[in-house]
């Protein structure tokens, strides 16, 4: 099937677009630009020209993808901003290319970002993440598989966020979130596993319960991180089990340090 272009639309001559791509009006897709096939472009949005945007997505009224990004170490080096298939990026999102000579930010496949999400240079976003509405994403950023951010969240910079994390709304994200977890209060600290994602994710019960006890240990017990993984890398039981490996890996890369334990939780 053939493009369809809005005739208010500005499309460069030089931007590559796949069968079946619809442009709104008032849209600018600047010179190299790349939008695959059946992706829907609404009205009035920028497609710059590191944007490069998967099979069938659809980008709402007035969404930013590709701009140069808000770093001042930009000298307008050759960068890219990669969106996945099937992602829905809603009103007014602005998703930056990133930044150093083949700097690139990446949203994967099946994400869906609300209205006024702001993704910042050099992230890297799994699949099937959900950001709440004006969550807002410094630098360097990466979110696993799966999971959810809440409205008005801001993620400091370098953060990292475990898969089938879920992040509550309008609170701060200063240290690295744990995989499977949920996160709330302030200041953001470890709230439980979240159980309810991971059974509606078809996860097993007793992956589950090895994820409990390792958390349990984690945060529940008076070990400290180091000894808590020590832990339960000595129980036969809890180390065999994958999803308990990538938490131990999660902790043993982060660089800014996990979320702590409520204080009434601590030392119990």
């Amino acid at each position: 099937m053939s493009v369809n272009i809005d005739p208010n639309a500005q499309v460069s001559s030089k931007a590559q677009l796949g069968s079946n791509v619809s442009i709104g009006p008032f849209t600018i897709v600047e010179d190299h630009a790349v939008v695959e096939e059946g992706t829907t472009i609404g009205g009035n949005a920028l497609i710059a020209t590191g944007a490069r945007i998967g099979g069938d997505c659809r980008v709402h009224h007035g969404a930013i993808i590709g701009h140069e990004p808000q770093d001042l170490k930009y000298a307008g080096e050759a960068t890219t901003c990669e969106v996945g298939d099937r992602t829905v990026v809603r009103e007014y999102a602005a998703l930056h290319r990133g930044t150093g000579e083949g700097g690139r930010t990446i949203i994967g496949s099946d994400s869906f970002l609300m209205g006024f999400v702001h993704v910042a240079h050099d992230c890297i976003i799994g699949n099937h993440v959900i950001l709440a509405n004006a969550a807002m994403l410094a630098g360097h950023c990466e979110v696993g598989d799966y999971a959810v951010i809440g409205g008005i969240v801001p993620v400091h910079q370098f953060v990292h966020i475990g898969q089938h994390s879920m992040i509550g709304g309008g609170l701060r994200v200063p240290k690295d979130v744990p995989p499977y977890i949920l996160a709330g209060q302030e200041p953001l600290v470890f709230r439980g596993l979240n159980s309810v994602g991971l059974r509606r994710r078809g996860v097993s019960t007793e992956v589950i319960e090895a994820l409990e006890k390792a958390y349990r240990l984690i945060y529940k017990s008076k070990l400290n991180v180091s000894q808590a993984v020590s832990k339960i890398k000595q129980d036969p039981t809890l180390r065999s089990i994958p999803e308990v490996q990538n938490v131990l890996t999660f902790i043993e890369k982060s660089k800014r340090g996990i979320l702590s334990a409520p204080r009434r939780l601590q030392r119990d």
